[in-house]
């Protein structure tokens, strides 16, 4: 196909055209793949809800322990995974050990 003796109309319509086609294909990879993981289910013998969730990307394993705690305001917890609260920067900014916050 010579794109170079196409009017600017005639290549944004061919532009829509492949959009609609690609989002088409699309779906239908993604059915395909449904279909699939649905069908290995099957196979093995395991439910589908218990296969999407039970493990990899996304799947939640459980809750992290608490590791830090406000000795005045017990409702101020940490983890201690991510940035820290304010109230523990707040804390160590004022010259407090966070080991003192430590469950």
């Amino acid at each position: 196909m010579d794109l170079s003796n196409m009017s600017i109309g005639d290549l944004r319509n061919l532009q829509d055209q492949i959009k609609q086609e690609m989002k088409k294909r699309e779906q239908e990879e993604v059915q395909r793949a449904r279909e699939q993981i649905q069908a290995i289910a099957q196979r093995v013998g395991v439910p589908l809800k218990d296969l999407i969730t039970s493990s990899g990307r996304g799947a939640k394993t459980g809750s992290v322990a608490v590791r830090y705690r406000h000795p005045e305001n017990a409702a101020q917890q940490w983890t201690g995974r991510g940035r820290q609260p304010k109230w523990v920067k707040e804390w160590v900014e004022g010259g407090k050990s966070l080991d003192k916050l430590r469950v």
